[in-house]
């Protein structure tokens, strides 16, 4: 998935160059899986026009599979849809963020527990070797790919603890979160207070100390929610209660 999308006015519709789609499997998810990315990412602002012909041909598809991808956007919360007229970009619901927060930081706080539990030292070399990726990325401001890393990071947790199920969960419900999440990184300290949380809470799993694991995954966790008025003075017209 590497087109870019080009965007000027939010109003305007959304246009960027084709990408080929992988015959082998069924088209609508694929749509759904790269529409989704550019949106949470930033990158196709709220308020953009997602027009349905004009995605058809770019994608090379009929409207039938287009048609079932915003839908599903739709059930995410990520787009508006106006039957017979247009489908819409949301702005980042708030409160949907806040829910996917307290879903993320109940799961969260077990697995840490857990892991703190066994301080699997093969784990921690690898939660260490991803932190080291992101101080290179943040140092290097690529703070789209220092946002993978970062998700990469936790999703480890999640795989160590053997429940990966829940990780997808999650992701499906984090859309407004992980939006909130791209907004808040550039802003100056936040990469760096990312790091240091994910290195507090990699010394408490190696020490094997639940207790101090939580606590510093709590304090991570509350991170992009903590600063919300910044970010909606920054950002006035993307945000919505």
């Amino acid at each position: 998935m590497t087109t870019t999308a080009a965007l000027s006015d939010s109003s305007d519709s959304l246009v960027f160059a084709p990408r080929p789609l992988d015959r082998s499997r069924h088209a609508a998810p694929q749509v759904f899986e790269h529409l989704r990315e550019l949106i949470v990412a930033m990158r196709i602002a709220p308020g953009t026009v997602l027009q349905r012909a004009d995605l058809a041909a770019q994608y090379g598809l009929s409207q039938t599979p287009i048609r079932d991808a915003l839908i599903k956007l739709g059930e995410e919360g990520l787009v508006d849809i106006f039957p017979q007229h247009a489908t819409v970009v949301s702005a980042v619901n708030v409160t949907m963020a806040r829910q996917a927060h307290f879903l993320r930081r109940s799961i969260e706080l077990e697995i840490v527990h857990t892991l703190a539990r066994t301080a699997d030292a093969a784990l921690v070399t690898r939660l260490r070797d991803s932190i080291e990726l992101q101080k290179v990325l943040a140092e290097r401001e690529n703070y789209a790919d220092f946002v993978s890393a970062d998700q990469a990071f936790h999703r480890q947790m999640y795989e160590a603890a053997q429940v990966p199920e829940l990780w997808a969960m999650v992701r499906r419900q984090s859309g407004n979160l992980d939006r909130l999440r791209n907004l808040h990184v550039p802003i100056p300290g936040k990469a760096r207070r990312v790091i240091g949380d994910h290195t507090a809470i990699v010394d408490a799993i190696a020490a094997g100390d639940p207790a101090a694991a939580q606590a510093a995954l709590r304090e991570h966790l509350s991170g992009t929610l903590s600063h919300l008025d910044d970010i909606r003075a920054r950002f006035p017209h993307y945000l919505k209660d």
